[in-house]
């Protein structure tokens, strides 16, 4: 995960700014993501994995504006840049490290992920969600809103179609596209929806579902009985 950290580190300050340009139908993908998480608790536990910037964190305090927020990640830069945007919740947790060899601490009402998991390769993912279903109260939820590859080579090349489309529509300049291009090559490791569910269901949830799907983009729920 070295690479990763390295990666994030170097474009920290542009990453919130180039999100619209990067991800269709940002809005909703994300709204989605929150409209996913379900709790009875006023003040929730919540764990952010892969947290960056704080961006899924800062729509999911319009929902539950008195959760007890904490930010993992990686990189240190991204979470700078959480830092600058929650400076006003002091009460918020950072933890700078590799959630794929640390323990997530817990237990939590809900854990959600945005963009980040599909970094991991395919073992770690998959015990990942086995440690999150641990650290997850009775009743509690993991909402990820990530990527999945196609289920056939038709729609991975179908699907990343779209994305190449979508992606020189925008304003960003042949530069910053072809950055995207390679990041996407050299650090993305999708897997198919359809695994990321059975190990959800292999992990322990009692309910599992998608939220929200456009081509590449997903969003799966996933409750603990």
């Amino acid at each position: 995960m070295e690479h990763v950290r390295k990666a994030f580190n170097r474009f920290a300050h542009e990453y919130d700014t180039h999100r619209e340009y990067i991800i269709p139908d940002m809005r909703n993908y994300y709204g989605a993501a929150v409209w996913a998480m379900e709790t009875q608790e006023t003040c929730p536990e919540i764990l952010d994995v892969g947290a960056g910037t704080g961006l899924l964190s800062a729509y999911v305090l319009e929902k539950f504006p008195d959760a007890r927020l904490t930010l993992m990640d990686i990189s240190e830069k991204m979470l700078d840049m959480a830092r600058q945007r929650f400076a006003a919740r002091p009460e918020t947790k950072y933890t700078i490290c590799d959630y794929s060899r640390t323990e997530l601490g817990g237990p939590y009402d809900i854990i959600c992920s945005a963009l980040s998991i599909h970094h991991l390769v395919t073992e770690d993912k998959r015990q990942l969600f086995h440690r999150i279903h641990a650290a997850l109260r009775p009743g509690g939820m993991f909402v990820n809103a990530d990527q999945a590859d196609g289920e056939t080579l038709y729609f991975r090349e179908r699907n990343l179609r779209y994305w190449n489309g979508f992606l020189k529509s925008g304003p960003m300049s042949p530069e910053q596209h072809a950055e995207i291009l390679n990041r996407r090559n050299t650090l993305d490791k999708n897997e198919k929806l359809s695994l990321q569910l059975s190990w959800l269901r292999e992990a322990g949830f009692a309910d599992v579902d998608v939220a929200y799907k456009n081509r590449t983009f997903i969003v799966t729920v996933a409750r603990k009985a």
